[in-house]
């Protein structure tokens, strides 16, 4: 008999979505689990950080890290899980650019805990009590993980071999990066398991100029499902995102909101789609053009919704980023 795999899924800084796809995989779930047995995955089964820790280095054939690194545990297991692992696959947007997580580089850390702390309407903290690292209780020290300036990609901390992105990815990616493993039929360390191609080029919508005088939301017109999106003046990120997921979005008559990230040939998605917009803008007076690029609502959350930490914005991360974080970056870059 065939020894079977051995398989690890760890979430980090997400919403759970990428181990929902796992499961989206339907019945297919069945030839994973006659394919491998699985030693870490918090959502569905019990287990402890010692019993990883325990196991021999490169024990576990495959780890699947989900979400961004937002805090020392998730750097923890990043660097646990790489050291345990033959193969570490970053899967979801998250983890691969920093997903929507990382819009929160837009603040620093003091930011963000006075608003959570003291900020927002629903709060009542009149003594200003905020986490602390450490605890001295009755029962023992408490605990908690630092909360770092920024959100970090997986691959900022340690070498990545493959990338599965999407917000989630599909499950027929899902299903392809396990039988490349499962058949040893990988490509290349450093490949990405979806199309190089943009979103664009498998969209079916009709594109013919590519040209518009303003701007929508989208719950404000109701488009034509045979037309391009961009076309109908509507902020679609296609141009500038990579293939793979069948344009669900655009199929739904829904923009594309880039989660796949940027192709090989893109250096910032962002700002890929910035020079796009500009392009099919067709207005020559300054103010119009000043109104129509206004109608675009939260530019920062529509160009970089999932690919701040990849950016070269970056966020207020590198003027403000604990040095703890920062020197892991550092280090984890080294190491590659």
């Amino acid at each position: 008999m065939t020894e079977k795999l051995k398989f690890a899924f760890w979430w980090a800084a997400a919403c759970g979505g990428c181990d929902v796809a796992v499961l989206d995989v339907h019945e297919k779930i069945l030839d994973v689990a006659n394919l491998a047995d699985i030693y870490l995955w918090p959502v569905a089964m019990d287990f402890k950080y010692r019993d990883v820790e325990a196991l021999p280095d490169g024990f576990l054939d495959v780890a699947f890290f989900n979400g961004a690194v937002r805090n020392s545990e998730q750097e923890h297991i990043a660097r646990l899980l790489r050291k345990k692992a033959k193969v570490l696959v970053a899967l979801g947007s998250c983890a691969c650019f920093g997903g929507i997580p990382a819009l929160a580089n837009l603040f620093d850390r003091e930011e963000i805990l006075d608003w959570v702390y003291s900020g927002t309407f629903s709060t009542e903290n009149p003594e200003g009590i905020r986490p602390q690292t450490t605890y001295r209780a009755p029962e023992g020290e408490l605990t908690l993980p630092r909360f770092y300036s920024g959100v970090y990609r997986l691959q900022d901390f340690v070498p990545v071999d493959y990338f599965l992105p999407g917000c989630p990815p599909t499950p027929e990616w899902i299903l392809k990066a396990v039988e490349a493993i499962a058949t040893g039929n990988l490509p290349p360390r450093g490949a990405v398991f979806a199309l190089d191609k943009a979103v664009c080029d498998t969209c079916p919508r009709k594109k013919a100029d590519k040209k518009v005088k303003e701007f929508h939301r989208h719950h404000q017109i109701i488009p034509d499902r045979e037309r391009c999106l961009l076309e109908q003046g509507l902020i679609c990120m296609g141009p500038a995102t990579r293939g793979g997921c069948g344009a669900l979005c655009p199929s739904a008559n829904m923009p594309c909101r880039g989660c796949y990230g940027p192709t090989r040939e893109v250096v910032d998605q962002g700002a890929k789609m910035l020079s796009t917009v500009a392009s099919i803008l067709d207005l020559d007076d300054e103010e119009e053009i000043r109104l129509a690029l206004g109608r675009i609502e939260d530019p920062a959350g529509t160009f970089w919704r999932f690919g701040m930490a990849a950016s070269l914005l970056g966020g207020r991360v590198g003027a403000s980023a604990d040095h703890e974080a920062s020197s892991a970056v550092t280090a984890g870059k080294e190491a590659r």
